[in-house]
C-alpha cells in the first residue's frame, strides 16, 4: 500500500466512509491492520530482515533489522553471525534507524554511523572499524518436507476435514481457531506457519497465535523476530520455558516446528508418574530438548491426558500449511 493510498483510506474512515482493505491486507476485530503479502507491505518490509557480513576484515557479524512502523527500525547487531548460525549469544547491540526522504535508512549511535541501502548495511564503528552486511533470506531445512507413508495428513491445502472450527483462507492456507477432530498421545508433528507483517504493533499484539500440544501445552506462535526470546515469545512454552535460542524469522517468512512429544504417564490408580516431555526444533534448530511440561492457560483441557492439536485464534491472521503427524 502506498503512503497516498493509506492516507486516502484513513481519510475515508474518519469521514465515515468504509471501504474494503486493499488486497494483501487484513484487519482484526480491534481494527489492527496486518499485511499478508510483500506487495502490500510497503517499503519498510523491503528493509526489515536478516543481514550477514563482516566487521573489519576478519570478523563475522549478523544483524536483524526490525520494522517499527513509519520508516523507523531497530537494528540488532549480533557478534559472530545470526541466531543458530554462529551468533555469540552474550554479545549484541541495538541501534536505531530511520528512513530519510531519499529512501535510505540512516543508522546512528554514539560510536556508529551507517546506512541501509538496496539490501546492504554499511557503517563505521568504534576505532574506525568498517561494517558491510548483505540481506539474506534463510529457509528452514524442513520447509516443505513431505509426510512419510505412515503419517496422518492434517492439512495439505485441500480441505479442513481433519479439523473442528477451521476454514480455508486466501491461497488455500489454514486459518486459526480450531482443533483436530482426533486426539493424540505420543507423536512426531511437522507444522509450517507464517506470521503477518504488523510493523505498527509490538509484543503480543504482533502476529499472535499458538500451537497447543494435547490442547494444553502452548508453544507460542508470534512475530518475535529480533527479540530476546522469552517464554511468551515465539518458540517459548508459555509459563514453562523460554526457547534455547530465538530462531524466529522475519514476518511473512514460512517457518517450521518439528515436534517430538510424549504424553504424561499415569499408573493404574490414575496418579501421574511422569510429566509430558517434548523436543521442538524451530526452523531446524533445537529450542527445547526433552523438556518436561506443565499445562498452560488457554487450551481446552488441563488433565494432561491425550488431546487434540489446537491452533489458537488470538485475533491476528497467522496462517498454517503442510501439517502432518506420525503417531508413535
Amino acid at each position: 500500500m502506498t503512503n497516498r493510498t493509506l492516507s486516502v483510506f484513513v481519510l475515508l474512515i474518519l469521514t465515515g466512509v468504509l471501504l474494503p482493505l486493499p488486497s494483501g491486507c487484513a484487519a482484526d476485530p480491534k481494527g489492527k491492520t496486518a499485511y499478508l503479502t510483500p506487495e502490500a507491505a510497503g517499503p519498510d518490509f523491503l528493509v526489515q530482515g536478516e543481514y550477514r557480513g563482516m566487521k573489519g576484515s576478519d570478523h563475522n557479524v549478523g544483524a536483524q533489522v526490525i520494522a517499527r512502523g513509519k520508516g523507523e527500525f531497530e537494528i540488532v547487531f549480533l557478534d559472530g553471525g545470526l541466531p543458530g548460525a554462529g551468533w555469540d549469544e552474550e554479545k549484541k547491540q541495538t541501534l536505531q534507524g530511520k528512513t530519510g526522504p531519499d529512501g535510505v535508512v540512516t543508522v546512528s549511535a554514539e560510536k556508529f554511523a551507517g546506512q541501509i541501502r538496496d539490501g546492504i548495511l554499511t557503517g563505521v564503528g568504534d576505532q574506525g572499524v568498517h561494517y558491510r552486511l548483505y540481506k539474506v533470506l534463510r529457509r528452514s531445512p524442513t520447509l516443505g518436507v513431505e509426510p512419510p507413508e505412515n503419517a496422518l495428513v492434517l492439512f495439505n491445502g485441500e480441505d479442513v476435514e481433519q479439523w473442528n472450527g477451521m476454514k480455508l483462507e486466501e491461497d488455500n492456507l489454514l486459518g486459526v481457531g480450531g482443533r483436530t477432530k482426533k486426539v493424540f498421545k505420543d507423536f512426531h508433528l511437522h507444522l509450517e506457519f507464517r506470521t503477518p507483517f504488523m510493523p505498527d504493533y509490538t509484543g503480543q499484539a504482533r502476529g499472535n497465535s499458538g500451537m497447543y500440544l494435547g490442547d494444553q501445552y502452548e508453544c507460542q506462535v508470534l512475530d518475535s523476530f529480533g527479540l530476546e526470546g522469552l517464554d511468551n515469545e515465539c518458540g517459548g512454552i508459555y509459563k514453562n520455558a523460554r526457547p534455547n535460542v530465538n530462531m524466529c524469522l522475519p514476518p511473512l517468512s514460512w517457518q517450521t516446528y518439528d515436534v517430538d512429544f510424549q504424553a504424561a504417564k499415569f499408573d493404574d490408580s490414575g496418579k501421574k508418574v511422569k510429566p509430558a516431555v517434548v523436543t521442538i526444533r524451530h526452523n531446524g534448530v533445537v529450542i527445547h530438548d526433552e523438556l518436561e511440561l506443565a499445562t498452560t492457560p488457554g487450551g481446552g483441557r488441563n488433565d494432561e491426558k491425550p488431546g487434540s492439536l489446537y491452533l489458537q485464534n488470538h485475533g491476528d491472521p497467522v496462517r498454517y500449511r503442510n501439517i502432518w503427524i506420525v503417531e508413535k
